[in-house]
């Protein structure tokens, strides 16, 4: 009975010691946030508590169960739980801690610089780098944890290690693909060419970049729908990106009209139109006849807006506008069907190829 009763007291003893150590630090926290309101770091370091309890716990068990020499019999595997949980947590902690620092960063960089275009470029690089860290620290701590915590498999990992030429080439081969999205996410988060926020048009569908991984790139599209796309698509087809050099952008209508349309009334109803519209930036408008056929005239609309969104708003009210203005006022300037009766000869009788 002391052999169990024992080591529960002292392990019940140590996580009460942890559980307190912890609250403290978290009062210590608070307090420093409330001191520092112009930073955010105080208030995001306290999202490692859990990370940080569960390494000061296994931490301090794993010591006093050996001050203590406690044991709970043969072939006890408590202490390499213990040790498997103290590197895991501390990789966890580790990893809390680099996403504060990063969301701080990025906040204080927000408030320094009005350039949103730069603010996006530096949130996409901080994202990725937080992946690729994520994934070092995993594989990191997954390799301590083989290494010294299970001893018996480091003839394995030794072994392993000395066929790495031949395993390399053929993991190479098998993942050519998965590393070729590795490479193409990071180029594409430092080259710039697509960033977090951007407004980009990919096989027909147009919306914002919302999430690189560093494989996939996700893109909410206009209706709420969201496109993957394996970021090495952005490295080997073209595509637009509307945010590319400025957020502004030019919307056009085109409209098919009759031939007898009033191009200059049609012109000086847009750009009254134009003047009441608030997601019309006001820096260039135009209503020019692009092209004409035997029955029809086409007619292109053009004005500016500040974003991707309020050109398409924009688009369909001048749209909805032209056409019921031409209905109420000008309906013939609408596009007919042309028909007639079938033409007559001379002789008054109907022309048919001869024989």
């Amino acid at each position: 009975m002391d052999d169990v009763l024992r080591p529960l007291l002292v392990i019940g003893g140590t996580v009460a010691l942890t559980l307190l150590m912890g609250w403290l630090i978290d009062r210590a926290l608070r307090a420093a946030d409330a001191r520092h309101p112009e930073t955010r770091l105080w208030s995001l370091l306290r999202s490692c508590q859990p990370p940080l309890q569960v390494l000061l716990a296994s931490g301090a068990v794993q010591i006093s169960y050996a001050v203590w020499e406690l044991s709970l019999g043969k072939g006890d595997v408590v202490p390499k739980i213990l040790a498997t949980l103290t590197i895991a947590s501390a990789a966890w902690l580790a990893i809390r801690a680099a996403d504060a620092v990063a969301e701080n960063t990025l906040a204080r960089y927000e408030a320094r610089t009005e350039d949103l275009a730069r603010v996006r470029q530096f949130r996409t690089q901080l994202t990725m780098l937080r992946r690729v860290v994520t994934t070092i620290l995993a594989i990191v701590a997954s390799a301590v944890a083989i290494l010294l915590v299970f001893p018996d498999l480091r003839a394995l990992g030794t072994s392993m290690l000395a066929s790495a030429g031949v395993i390399g080439v053929i993991a190479g081969v098998a993942a050519q693909s998965m590393l070729g999205n590795l490479f193409a996410g990071l180029q594409i988060a430092f080259g710039e060419s697509v960033k977090i926020g951007d407004t980009v048009v990919v096989d027909g569908e147009w919306g914002t970049v919302e999430e690189l991984s560093l494989a996939f790139l996700t893109i909410r599209i206009w209706d709420d729908r969201r496109l993957t796309m394996p970021v090495s698509y952005f490295n080997s087809r073209p595509y637009e990106n509307w945010s590319r050099g400025g957020h502004e952008i030019t919307a056009t209508v085109y409209l098919h009209l009759d031939h007898a349309t009033p191009i200059p009334a049609l012109r000086k109803r847009l750009q009254e139109f134009l003047l009441g519209r608030a997601d019309w930036d006001g820096r260039v408008w135009s209503l020019v006849v692009t092209d004409s056929t035997p029955t029809t005239i086409q007619v292109r609309a053009a004005m500016s807006a500040k974003d991707s969104g309020d050109a398409w708003t924009l688009r369909c009210a001048v749209r909805e506008e032209l056409i019921a203005w031409l209905r109420d006022h000008h309906p013939h300037a609408l596009p007919r069907v042309a028909h007639s009766p079938a033409a007559i000869s001379p002789s008054g009788t109907e022309d048919h190829p001869s024989p």
